[in-house]
């Protein structure tokens, strides 16, 4: 397919632009400015666009079968709440809009977990239980999960109207070579009392696997799917997590491996075919600290080129 993915310069929609070469996709790569060399969307064909741009997104859409939409604002914290709501919900609406009147057959939106609204919570509140699946109330209250959750109608609007088909893709923790050691490692080193997301992380190579699944799965309407590890990186059983947090006030559902997050991705294997096969194991060793081969990679330039699969009992 000529697949079609914004946001290319960013760690999901780079991982995502190589997922799709590698497996024999046209790709266009877009993003804001100019790839540097190393970067996968240097190898497609590359378009500079502002998605909050209507005229930009109908260009940049033209030709395409497929669109991946991975253009976002990620940091809700630094950035205005204003400027993060007007660019992540401007560029999707934008985006989605020139994907229906240009005739593309599929719309492969990135969501997000906060759509469910714990994430940023200003008045915090609990799960109703775990793992979270599809069915969960979503129940936003920042700017950041509002626009994730309104990408989602937007979508649901699109098939509405028109032959577009298209998935909304909700991403757990995304980590990668550069974060890995920084963020799940003091975790791993020890400090692994329950969190409130009850350590649940996805590879971003597992989700840009997911992405270009999307992109393939024969699906009609729209359909939501929560991608993530089907372990949490603590290596802690999920039920003694959410005990220890909050007692008998959040019912844990069946799940099934001891150490599941707290993202059930059932309805992304069932639907897409999703079989993540990456591990924080394959980065850090038992101290936290990253592998020497991983830490080669990284500091080659090289990361995603040995995508690690799990080993058996992890």
């Amino acid at each position: 397919m000529k697949v079609l993915v914004t946001g290319a310069l960013g760690r999901v929609g780079a991982a995502t632009v190589a997922a799709l070469l590698d497996t024999g996709h046209e790709v266009t790569a877009c993003d804001q400015r100019l790839p540097p060399p190393e970067s996968p969307a240097a190898r497609a064909h590359y378009l500079q666009a502002d998605l909050t741009d209507a005229g930009h997104a109908y260009a940049a859409v033209l030709g395409h079968d497929a669109v991946v939409h991975a253009a976002a604002i990620p940091a809700p914290r630094l950035n205005p709440p204003h400027v993060l709501f007007q660019t992540n919900v401007m560029s999707v609406f934008n985006t989605v809009e020139a994907a229906v009147r240009l005739g593309v057959r599929r719309f492969v939106n990135i969501s997000s977990e906060a759509a469910v609204g714990r994430s940023w919570a200003e008045r915090p509140f609990l799960f109703d239980y775990v793992p979270v699946d599809e069915d969960h109330p979503l129940r936003p209250q920042d700017a950041y999960s509002t626009g994730k959750v309104i990408s989602e109608v937007l979508m649901d609007a699109a098939v509405r109207r028109s032959d577009l088909t298209a998935v909304s893709i909700r991403p757990a923790w995304v980590q990668w070579e550069a974060s890995y050691e920084r963020s799940l490692g003091p975790t791993v080193r020890g400090d692994a009392e329950p969190n409130g997301g009850y350590w649940t992380y996805i590879d971003v190579y597992d989700l840009a696997d997911a992405l270009r699944l999307a992109c393939e799965a024969e699906l009609t309407g729209h359909e939501v799917v929560f991608i993530a590890s089907p372990e949490n990186y603590a290596g802690r059983p999920l039920a003694e997590a959410v005990r220890a947090l909050h007692g008998d006030a959040v019912e844990v559902r069946p799940h099934d491996r001891t150490d599941a997050g707290a993202l059930s991705i059932a309805k992304a294997r069932r639907l897409l075919g999703y079989a993540p096969t990456r591990s924080w194991r394959d980065y850090l060793d038992a101290g936290g600290r990253l592998r020497p081969e991983a830490r080669d990679r990284l500091e080659r330039g090289e990361t995603g080129v040995q995508r690690g699969r799990r080993a058996a009992g992890h």
